[in-house]
């Protein structure tokens, strides 16, 4: 049976369609009443940490200190130091300049107070 749904996906989807070792593990779920779509939960560390929370809380703690360094970011909030990284630079939009935190792009009010 996965055989026959390989072929007919793979007429349909040509280079789209998924591996035959893929169909026969559909195949063996759909056979034990597993008819679930989404991804089964699974043990360890979540892949991300960059929640609008966490995002919060290293802006206001950059804020209170603008020469704070991600290895003390690390220590404070218990998150990875790629996550916080991404966060600063992605998240946030901003860089280490002379020692402290800016913004990549000032608005013309910021430019005026500085």
């Amino acid at each position: 049976m996965p055989k026959e749904i390989h072929t007919v996906l793979k007429e349909t989807l040509r280079e789209h369609a998924p591996s035959y070792a893929t169909v026969k593990k559909w195949v063996a779920q759909f056979k034990c009443d597993d008819f679930s779509t989404c991804d089964a939960p699974r043990p360890g560390r979540p892949k991300t940490v960059t929640t609008p929370e966490i995002i919060d809380q290293i802006h206001e703690l950059i804020l209170e200190d603008r020469r704070i360094s991600a290895k003390s970011l690390l220590e404070q909030l218990g998150i990875p130091r790629e996550r916080i990284g991404s966060i600063i630079h992605e998240d946030l939009d901003m860089r280490k300049l002379s020692a402290k935190w800016v913004p990549k792009c000032l608005n013309a009010d910021q430019k005026r107070q500085r």
